[in-house]
């Protein structure tokens, strides 16, 4: 039987390549940058296609909420994938089509360097 460091790290890898893989987060590029029971998290390639503010060619605010939500997902996943031990790949993907979104809220700010920042908070359903 394998040491439970090595299952999760199984785990971990089967959710990262779930999240990276669906429809609209290749859509919008995103990849897992990060993720472990403490964090979790994206990177994704700044597109034109992805402006909301041409003039100061920042992100639409869709797109940030699209993030941040898809990133409430991923940490609410790690947070609960350990109690998932055990079960094949199939039944893993099968409970991560069951993660979600139960309430969002999202505040957009500009920091004192003018950049556009947000601050997500979430409910998830974790199945």
């Amino acid at each position: 039987m394998p040491e439970p460091q090595q299952t999760l790290d199984a785990l971990f890898k089967i959710v990262h390549e779930v999240y990276e893989n669906l429809p609209f987060n290749r859509h919008l590029g995103l990849r897992v940058a990060n993720l472990n029971l403490e964090a979790a998290g994206f990177v994704f390639p700044m597109r034109n296609e992805l402006i909301g503010n041409e003039v100061h060619g920042i992100l639409h605010g869709g797109v940030i909420s699209a993030v941040l939500d898809t990133t409430g997902g991923l940490t609410a996943t790690a947070a609960a994938i350990n109690r998932k031990q055990g079960l094949s790949r199939d039944e893993i993907t099968d409970w991560i089509a069951r993660i979600g979104t139960i309430d969002m809220r999202v505040d957009y700010l500009w920091n004192e360097k003018k950049v556009l920042i947000a601050v997500g908070t979430g409910a998830y359903i974790v199945g």
